[in-house]
């Protein structure tokens, strides 16, 4: 009797374990199914040129301490340069100087400079502003979210748009003074 006992009892247990072990399988299986199908509905787009610039809105943080909203869509009309950097980046500090020395003569051509930072606080911003004195708007991308929406790599990353709000050329790197200009007459308003 009490083998039989023992017997039923790892029957019992054996079930149980197979029932187990079925309930954790269909969980990861729909966990995966899921993630595939997550993954194959997120927006994966690469802007290249000739795509339109998606919109974003972020706020400017040089602008004598006043938050002032910058929105891609409300530049239309104007040639943007879109430079993504942070202040920890060699070759996005190289080329400020550049953006800056041409921006005066571009900007009165039609010509906005977008530098969006991708720092994590203010205060290194504000200083590398002041540092350089740039005077073209540097909106702070505190969440990634447009660094990602545009699925920025390396940096400095730049994209030129035209008045039309379509991305004339992509750069991945840093610009050198000739290159940036030859960029920016390449979106002059006409």
């Amino acid at each position: 009797m009490k083998i039989e006992k023992a017997k039923i009892s790892k029957r019992k247990k054996k079930r149980n374990r197979l029932i187990y072990r079925s309930a954790i399988l269909a969980i990861l299986v729909g966990a995966i199914i899921f993630a595939v199908v997550s993954n194959s509905q997120a927006d994966n787009s690469i802007y290249r040129e000739g795509d339109m610039a998606p919109d974003f809105q972020l706020t400017q943080v040089n602008n004598n301490n006043e938050l002032e909203t910058i929105r891609l869509s409300d530049l239309r009309g104007k040639g943007v340069m879109l430079n993504f950097w942070g202040t920890w980046c060699k070759p996005c500090e190289a080329e400020m100087p550049y953006m800056q020395s041409l921006y005066p003569e571009y900007k009165e051509k039609g010509i906005e400079i977008v530098a969006v930072s991708l720092d994590n606080t203010e205060l290194v911003i504000h200083n590398f502003i002041d540092k350089y004195n740039l005077t073209f708007p540097v909106p702070h991308d505190t969440t990634g979210e447009v660094m990602d929406l545009y699925k920025v790599g390396p940096i400095p990353s730049t994209f030129f748009i035209n008045p039309e709000g379509e991305i004339e050329e992509v750069v991945n790197g840093a610009l050198t003074l000739e290159r940036l200009e030859e960029s920016l007459k390449n979106i002059l308003p006409k």
